[in-house]
């Protein structure tokens, strides 16, 4: 193995908490919507994808645990847009279509 492709031992769980981050489609959506759509707040992209609000919320929290997603305050609600590991992983995912 060349070593510029190779993985360092400790990156191991680091990249299965990633990979587990966006490893649902309801997570896939939310982020094909919000690079589509930045800034959305979870009440709206739960309403954007018919979703319940609990899960919504739930998936969110899971994709910016992984690094996927970022959460910027806006006086009364919370904004979400992808992160540059977001965009690099959608597009990782179209690959793989």
């Amino acid at each position: 193995m060349r070593k510029g492709l190779a993985i360092r031992k400790g990156d191991f769980r680091k990249l299965e908490r990633i990979v587990r981050g966006f490893s649902n489609h309801r997570r896939i959506e939310i982020m094909t919507l919000l690079n589509r759509e930045p800034e959305l707040s979870v009440c709206e992209i739960s309403g954007e994808l018919k979703i319940n609000f609990k899960t919504a919320s739930e998936h969110i929290r899971r994709l910016a645990a992984a690094g996927i997603v970022m959460k910027r305050n806006d006086a009364s609600s919370v904004r979400h847009k992808l992160t540059k590991r977001g965009k690099t992983i959608l597009m990782f995912l179209r690959i793989l279509e």
